[in-house]
């Protein structure tokens, strides 16, 4: 066992973890003992690159803290930082990890390892003095065997780790950098199931019965063979399902593969509205000892792609409503937390989303068991560039001598995912367009294919049609229209589309053999909560996306009307208009559901962060997300916009999303200004009215009856703060997260939408707060301060518990307002 000489508590908790497995189904037992979380009580030092090159000595400060970390976000938002906007102007650098830890006597004849699920990047780790490795990709997880080098029993051992982020711009977004996944050490039996070791397929599928494959890998690190026995067992929650037992003889230093099967009678296959997952437990055992377990879940479905019929789920056809997610986390920067993926999970999912890509880069394991359980058809992307580089120092450097392992490593990692429908071999590669491209992905297509052949493999291509032939009209026309030769080379199982949304129609002509998927569509872009008075007035985006910002609001704010866009990109009812018009049309994948920092499309100061979200970085929606939510769910609908604050007199386009009704009118202080009706493809209705203060109410009619009404106020001079958390109660696990929303209203009660008062925080009993934000791109406020300016009336403060169970005081003040204080529990 092991033994942290460093978190007592840590330990202790593991004992009792240890006592609970033993009253729990077979399905939990022994787990504990094979991985545990090796994230608390980290010794952190960043170095001066300059000062301190690359080098701790004796005399190195040294703080405490936990991972997952990410010191990036913690630094000061800088205009000449070597990131550039791109990487949201947060400085890279050079850092250094270590631990003190014991490991017990009787663990001197297993094997433990230790496994990172990412470091950005470039990281190298030393046990004891002994050199373990080195990994350039920040993204993909990886495992080092410190067996050979450990002390054993009282005697401590020493694990250091060497982050190198310093080469920048090494990204076109923003990264962060440190051990910013988790960590975990394992320890084994010298015979044992191997890391990632075992594959589920179901080959066949019916509601009355479904095959199961195992395939699973054996290590034996002993000297000598070994005669054993491995046992498969399927779990429903607590209940077992079957079971298949099969006898082995591995030599000694030697891996083994074996296949078994299995059936499950009348199955509940897993799909969007019901992800219901089975347990495997793979059992190795030597003369009737079970010596090691191995979990994996997974789950029982049949899909596959149409050329004509789009996604077909369980012999259901479905429509892929997707977006595109980077990796960070808003204010908590690129440190994972559980329950903030989640947090973003729930949020796409009321506004309709079954559909998530990770872009562009193999994600944390989080957060496809999250997309497992709650019903999300992923697409896993495994690189931004091949070996043509973006940015001076990115992954293309490192392409030669490591694309291979890290995309195995993706796919063994990954593949038992039953989220996971469709493999991405890499985003806007710009070897797309020549052979040597086409060469690469025949490379990339037979690594996928050798350890998965049940997902199709596509790339995300801009676009797969040559978009510079004379007008897109007539392209089509013509017999010679010009192919990405990556989309017409065969390599490829779906064509995948970034944007082109004008071409998406003549897909059957273009590619009559492969199925369609569009990767990443729209390109909207918003401010939440600002709005041109007229949106008519409002126009496209400038003509080249590296010119400063010359139309829209000023201050680079953007027009949250859906009427600003990129030149290669469209609005978002533009695009989702063509999608839902055609089966053969299997889905999409907006860019993006979410802001993150870095990439501020035009690359201009003093913004920080992107205006592609339909939520921005506080987690807060703009306008558009109730378009989808109109469209994409069962809900019943009505939002207007924008907010009921103007000039008397002025003129003020007032829009409505609906669903469910036949019409919408609008009243000002109760007098009818007009009803309105969507017409053909229409996805909003509209009235330009003066304005004059007091409300604003909607009102959705179908068949002459009240569907849904809405009102918006004009608000008085603020007054107040609200405070409003997303859980009043969380776990005190140290990890666990509250995420609490400050409003600012006036005296009654009604949110005032151009307040941005600077709000203080403070915060009583055993936890803390780990983040701030209002989701303005423009702010250069740190995210780790306790202090924060809202936008459009509205801030979020991130409240992380503590160890110890008990109440969590947190109030927020701001001058010239009544404060506002929240308990939540932790226990």
């Amino acid at each position: 066992m092991l033994q942290l000489t460093s978190c007592k508590k840590l330990g202790l908790l593991l004992m009792c973890a240890l006592l609970l497995t033993a009253c729990k189904s077979s399905t939990d037992q022994k787990f504990s003992n094979r991985k545990v979380s090796f994230n608390a009580d980290w010794s952190f030092h960043l170095n001066d690159s300059i000062i301190d090159k690359d080098t701790i000595r004796a005399s190195t400060k040294w703080r405490t803290l936990d991972v997952p970390h990410d010191w990036s976000i913690e630094g000061k938002f800088d205009e000449k930082s070597p990131a550039g906007y791109g990487g949201g102007a947060l400085n890279g650098g050079l850092g250094w990890y270590k631990k003190t830890f014991k490991v017990a006597a009787e663990d001197s004849t297993k094997i433990t390892s230790i496994t990172f699920d990412g470091v950005y990047r470039n990281s190298e780790v030393w046990v004891n003095g002994h050199y373990l490795g080195k990994r350039p990709n920040g993204y993909i997880g990886f495992q080092y065997d410190m067996s050979p080098y450990l002390n054993y029993g009282e005697k401590n051992n020493e694990i250091i780790v060497k982050v190198d982020n310093s080469k920048q711009p090494n990204s076109r977004w923003y990264s962060g950098s440190g051990i910013f996944r988790n960590v975990w050490i394992e320890t084994t039996d010298k015979l044992h199931v191997g890391q990632w070791g075992t594959y589920i397929t179901t080959p066949k599928v019916t509601t009355e019965k479904a095959s199961i494959s195992f395939e699973t890998t054996i290590k034996n690190q002993y000297k000598e063979g070994k005669k054993a026995t491995v046992t498969t067992t399927i779990f429903k929650e607590d209940k077992k399902v079957t079971s298949v037992t099969q006898e082995i003889t591995i030599n000694g230093n030697e891996n083994q593969t074996l296949n078994q099967s299995a059936e499950v009678e009348n199955p509940i296959l897993w799909s969007v509205e019901n992800p219901e997952l089975y347990t495997a437990i793979t059992e190795v055992s030597l003369d009737d000892k079970i010596i090691d377990q191995y979990k994996t879940t997974f789950g029982i479905r049949d899909f596959k792609f149409d050329l004509n019929k789009g996604f077909i789920l369980n012999g259901k056809q479905v429509k892929i409503k997707g977006v595109c997610l980077h990796h960070d986390l808003g204010p908590l920067g690129s440190a994972i937390n559980t329950r903030a993926i989640e947090r973003q999970l729930e949020i796409m999912k009321e506004m309709g989303v079954n559909g998530i890509r990770t872009s562009h880069n193999p994600p944390s394991p989080e957060l496809l068991d999250l997309c497992d359980k709650m019903g999300f058809i992923v697409m896993d992307e495994a690189f931004d560039m091949w070996k043509q580089t973006k940015t001076k120092y990115d992954y293309g450097n490192d392409w030669d001598k490591w694309h291979k392992q890290d995309l195995i490593d993706q796919l063994l990692r990954d593949r038992n995912h039953p989220s996971i429908f469709v493999w991405s071999i890499g985003n806007e590669i710009p070897e797309q367009w020549n052979e040597k491209g086409v060469e690469i992905a025949k490379e990339l297509a037979a690594i996928t294919r050798q350890y998965d052949k049940t997902r199709p493999l596509t790339a995300a291509m801009n676009p797969p049609v040559n978009m510079n032939i004379d007008a897109v009209t007539l392209q089509f026309e013509k017999k010679d229209v010009s192919i990405n030769p990556l989309a017409g080379s065969g390599v490829l199982d779906l064509i995948g589309y970034n944007y082109a949304h004008q071409t998406y129609e003549h897909h059957l002509k273009n590619f009559p053999n492969t199925p369609f998927i569009a990767t990443e569509t729209t390109s909207g872009l918003q401010t939440r909560g600002y709005y041109d008075a007229v949106s008519d007035t409002i126009k496209k985006w400038p003509v080249r996306w590296d010119l400063k910002f010359t139309e829209g609001n000023p201050g680079n704010t953007v027009s949250a009307y859906d009427q600003v866009q990129t030149p290669w990109g469209s609005t978002h009812e533009a695009t989702w208009k063509v999608i839902k018009k055609h089966d053969f049309l299997s889905g999409m994948y907006i860019w993006t559901g979410f802001d993150y920092i870095g990439e501020p499309t035009p690359y201009e100061w003093p913004s920080i962060s992107s205006y592609f979200g339909i939520v921005d970085l506080a987690g807060f929606p703009k306008d558009v997300y109730y378009m989808y939510q109109s469209e994409w769910t069962d809900k019943t609908v009505l939002h207007i916009f924008p907010h009921w604050n103007w000039k008397a007199g002025q003129t003020v386009d007032v829009w409505a999303y609906y669903n469910k009704a036949d019409e919408v009118e609008l009243f000002v202080n109760g007098k009818s200004v007009g009803k309105r009706s969507k017409k053909g493809d229409d996805l909003h209705v509209m009235w330009r009215i003066p304005f004059e203060a007091g409300t604003l109410k909607a009102i959705s009619r179908k068949d002459g009856k009240v569907v849904l009404e809405k009102e918006i106020k004009t608000a008085g001079n603020p007054s107040q703060l609200k405070l409003t958390a997303d859980r009043s109660t969380i776990k005190a696990d140290k990890n666990d997260l509250s995420f609490v929303t400050v409003d600012i209203l006036d005296t009654n009660g009604t949110l005032v939408p151009n307040a941005n008062s600077e709000i203080n925080f403070s915060l009583k009993g055993n936890g803390k707060i780990v983040g701030v934000c209002s989701g303005d791109p423009v702010s250069h406020e740190s995210y780790k301060g306790n202090k924060h300016t809202a936008l459009a009336g509205k801030c979020l403060v991130v409240i992380q518990s503590g160890d110890t169970s008990g109440r969590l005081e947190l109030t927020a003040k701001a001058n010239g307002l009544k404060q506002s204080t929240i308990v939540i529990i932790t226990e």
